[in-house]
């Protein structure tokens, strides 16, 4: 295969790659019922007028399966962290005792259970979409690079190995969908 062609798998392949770690972010984001801290580390708070990321003020962690802690830098950033909290509408009510925040996270019900496996379905599914449009592009660039003097044999490679890795990042996919939902679904 010739370089150019080479270029475009592997930049086909980061397109994928980049559309699973976007996927493991979204997921790590989901309330399954334990505590994380990645479930308010996407938050960004008002620091003297600008927005910045919650880890940036102050230190987010778990003591236990419950209940996450924050503890800021500056008492001050108390009250504006919960504000961000609340305004994020997590479904948390984070209680503050003047120095550090606490939210309990309540066990899931059956019913929020089958809504974020819904969700989390749904995330698969964008993944999957955008795993298929990187697939479409490459296999448009490749087609374009037929037209400008590729030989057909190679352009016929390089789709069956476009293929190739769109399945093996669909089945990637699938896998991490499933092992969510069965972390959500165990009681």
């Amino acid at each position: 295969m010739n370089e150019e062609v080479e270029m475009y798998l592997e930049d086909a392949k980061e397109n994928m790659q980049s559309s699973i770690s976007h996927l493991e972010k979204e997921l790590q984001q989901l309330r399954v019922g334990k505590a994380n801290p990645a479930m308010v580390t996407g938050l960004n708070v008002d620091y003297y007028g600008t927005m910045t990321p919650l880890t940036q003020v102050a230190n987010v962690g778990t003591t236990d399966a419950q209940t996450i802690v924050i503890q800021p830098w500056e008492k001050t950033m108390i009250e504006p962290i919960e504000k961000e909290i609340m305004k994020a509408n997590l479904g948390f009510n984070p209680v503050n005792n003047g120095e550090i925040i606490r939210i309990n996270v309540p066990p899931l019900t059956e019913e929020r259970r089958l809504a974020l496996v819904k969700q989390v379905k749904s995330e698969g599914e964008n993944a999957k979409i955008s795993i298929r449009n990187n697939r479409r592009d490459a296999i448009d660039s490749l087609k374009k690079m037929l037209k400008e003097g590729l030989s057909e044999d190679e352009e016929k490679d390089a789709e069956a190995e476009v293929q190739k890795l769109t399945d093996k990042f669909t089945s990637q996919t699938d896998s991490i969908i499933e092992k969510k939902e069965k972390e959500i679904m165990t009681v």
